[in-house]
């Protein structure tokens, strides 16, 4: 059996815009737009990879506001699970640090329906829930006996 992988992903919004960010070439979603997304690195917790993600991906400083919820991700990804949070933009312009990406860009719902370049199929859904006003969020309750920042509960 192989090792479970924990990814995160960020919709991270900006008034009534949402961040995207354009895959490079010689990524497996080259040429598509996405939320930030990736890996959670060893001992790192899923809210700070949110965090770092967006950064990397995106140049931007964001603050988790919730947990929109888990995703089991299909083959080719079978046995991954995605931890996606709703976070809000406190700082920067759009710019990619990572190789990995070659563009990011805030779009309201307007410019987002004038693209003409494919949106990976999950960030698509996630960002129509979005403009729909249909995302759930689960804010963290100060109340749980943990104090943990990232219970959701």
């Amino acid at each position: 059996m192989s090792e479970t992988i924990v990814c995160v992903g960020a919709v991270v919004y900006r008034g009534d815009e949402i961040l995207l960010a354009r895959q490079a070439k010689g990524h497996s979603l080259e040429g598509q737009w996405t939320i930030p997304w990736g890996r959670l690195d060893r001992g790192e917790s899923p809210m700070t990879a949110a965090i770092r993600e967006t950064t990397e991906e995106a140049g931007i400083i964001a603050e988790v506001d919730g947990l929109l919820g888990v995703q089991e991700l299909p083959a080719p990804w079978s046995g991954w699970l995605g931890l996606i949070y709703l976070c809000r933009h406190i700082s920067g312009d759009p710019e990619p640090q990572d190789p990995e990406m070659d563009a990011a860009r805030y779009f309201t719902k307007t410019n987002l329906a004038e693209i003409d370049e494919p949106i990976e199929p999950l960030s698509a859904w996630l960002v129509a829930r979005f403009y729909n006003d249909d995302l759930k969020v689960i804010p963290a309750n100060p109340s749980n006996p943990l104090q943990s920042r990232g219970s959701f509960l």
